[in-house]
């Protein structure tokens, strides 16, 4: 079963064809970084605007790589939640014109388990249950996987996303945008240990998360630094905050693993292409006897190829939407519309 799958939830305009929810046969992605880097973030209206302008030719290149027609493609998969309103909006409209006009399956698709999904196009033989740690610019989620279509959270962010934390310090720190790369590349030139930022655990007996009051701890670093005209080293402030992110998602993480006694554990989101992330969660996985599963970076970061393998899953278990189908600006993992 070949899906043509849409993904524009925020800034990244992405077709893909996924073939029975396992293999790529096209992933294209628009990304609109350069746009929104004079910004610092995200502008909505801009991200839209883009997706409408470029859609249509990313659609055009996804077949033409994959060589096949829309005559070959089985159903239509598209994001509706959650994301950027107008961004999810432009490619709903565009999924359902093609599935209403080509008489194909319209197959909606929740963007975090999208992300999950990702998983199974890295490691085809990869089954349910397992326990995913989603991490991006908007989310930083525990959800264990039970099957293919219940999807139980455990544990979540009660302020800021990792992400979202990666992305102001990086931008005050004058290291660009997105924040994430920004700030992993700068602190593999700083110490770690340079600065005792906080570790926020909240109860060790829950696994939801904080990284409001850590960003406020770098921030106060700062301008207590620049109040006293005293040298900051970027690099060293960098390495040190992503220490003390990295550390709380991975102690969480195989914490909550243990406690529920689940041994495949996934991770997916952009804030998953972490170096110190990866590189610290594979040790700790290999010390608790915990398989860890992670995708490449192009699979983490949002694309369309993951909303294939999700949208087939769906589909296989009645997930068929209708046009009525609407966008979700926070939709909650496991709703179906």
């Amino acid at each position: 079963m070949k899906i043509l799958s849409i993904e524009t939830s925020c800034d990244e305009t992405a077709v893909a064809i996924v073939e029975n929810g396992r293999k790529i046969l096209t992933n294209r992605i628009y990304s609109q970084i350069d746009i929104h880097q004079k910004y610092g973030g995200v502008v909505p209206e801009i991200a839209s605007r883009n997706h409408i302008v470029k859609l249509p030719y990313i659609i055009d290149e996804a077949l033409a790589e994959s060589q096949l027609t829309l005559a070959d493609i089985d159903a239509i998969g598209v994001t509706n939640g959650p994301g950027l309103v107008g961004a999810l909006l432009i490619g709903l409209s565009t999924a359902k014109a093609m599935a209403y006009s080509l008489g194909k399956p319209l197959i909606g698709v929740h963007h975090i388990e999208g992300h999950i999904a990702a998983n199974f196009l890295q490691y085809p033989d990869l089954e349910p249950p397992f326990l995913t740690l989603v991490v991006s610019g908007g989310h930083s989620h525990l959800v264990l996987v039970e099957d293919f279509q219940t999807f139980k959270v455990l544990g979540r962010t009660i302020d800021d996303a990792a992400g979202e934390a990666f992305d102001k310090i990086s931008r005050v720190l004058g290291l660009g945008y997105p924040g994430g790369p920004a700030i992993d590349l700068a602190a593999q030139n700083g110490n770690p240990a340079a600065i005792a930022f906080p570790r926020v655990m909240l109860d060790k007996n829950k696994f939801d998360f904080s990284f409001s009051g850590l960003k406020s701890a770098v921030l106060n670093y700062i301008n207590g630094k620049k109040m006293k005209n005293e040298a900051i080293d970027p690099n060293d402030v960098a390495a040190s905050f992503q220490m003390a992110v990295v550390e709380v998602l991975v102690r969480k993480t195989i914490a909550c693993a243990e406690k529920i006694k689940i041994k495949t554990l996934c991770m997916a989101g952009g804030v998953s292409c972490n170096s110190l992330l990866r590189k610290m969660m594979t040790v700790a996985a290999e010390e608790a006897g915990i398989t860890l599963c992670y995708p490449d970076p192009i699979l983490c970061t949002d694309n369309a190829a993951m909303i294939g393998s999700m949208a087939y899953y769906n589909y296989i278990n009645g997930g068929e939407s209708d046009l009525s189908l609407n966008g979700i600006p926070g939709m909650k993992i496991g709703y179906r519309q």
